[in-house]
């Protein structure tokens, strides 16, 4: 199973939110290339980024502070927020990043999805409250079910599902395993888990329930809950 550290951008800076709310954001570092870096010591071979002001903005606002991310590791990148555009794609992805993370417009425009997909590395991001998808930053929570959405791009060449239990986000209450294991199957996509990873007991209950690719930690990390180093052990 594969540990993705994150990091979360909002002006710059490395930051953490409570159920995606941009109000509650900590910060954890300003400077989020040196962050990296210790991700990578720590035995990291992937790092999730979003950048959260791209997400609202549809904008790439943290777009230098990504590329210093890029130039200061040989980290393999994944990054979502706010892509929407082929042209964004290409700019990402020849500036370094690995994976881009498609999310809002996977429900928006699926059509667009499934033909990028066969182009270029795309992970989708399907983020839910309540089962029910939620888009635009998580600001709007529609009336697809997760399951539904992760079952429409079955077979359509992406990459990886990353699948997003908003209630459990920065919360530290411990991964929806039973959430992230129906997405697995309804897709049949590698699945990554995201959002309330709290301990290493997390981590081993993601592995034990199998077919369950990889687990982004975030907050837990950064709150010392969690030894990565460990972590990356238990999930080999």
């Amino acid at each position: 199973m594969e540990i993705f550290p994150a990091i979360d951008l909002k002006e710059g800076k490395a930051v953490r939110l409570s159920k995606g709310d941009m109000a509650t954001a900590k910060i954890y570092s300003n400077n989020p290339e040196e962050l990296a870096k210790e991700f990578e010591n720590l035995g990291a071979k992937w790092l999730h980024v979003v950048d959260l002001d791209g997400a609202f903005a549809g904008e790439a606002i943290n777009l230098k502070t990504v590329e210093k991310i890029v130039s200061a590791t040989n980290l393999k990148i994944q990054l979502g927020g706010g892509i929407r555009t082929k042209e964004r794609i290409k700019s990402y992805l020849n500036s370094g990043i690995s994976r881009v993370i498609l999310g809002s417009i996977a429900l928006k425009n699926p059509n667009f999805v499934k033909e990028v997909a066969k182009i270029y590395p795309v992970a989708i991001g399907i983020d839910a409250l309540n089962g029910y998808v939620a888009t635009e930053g998580w600001a709007d929570v529609s009336n697809m079910k997760a399951t539904d959405l992760a079952r429409e791009f079955a077979g359509a060449g992406a990459e990886a599902i990353i699948c997003t239990d908003i209630s459990k986000d920065g919360m530290l209450e411990g991964v929806n395993v039973k959430f992230t294991k129906e997405i697995a199957l309804a897709s049949g996509i590698d699945t990554i888990a995201s959002g309330g990873v709290k301990d290493l007991n997390d981590i081993t209950a993601l592995k034990e329930a199998g077919g369950i690719y990889g687990v982004i930690i975030g907050k837990a990390y950064y709150e010392g809950r969690i030894d990565l180093k460990e972590a990356f052990r238990l999930a080999r």
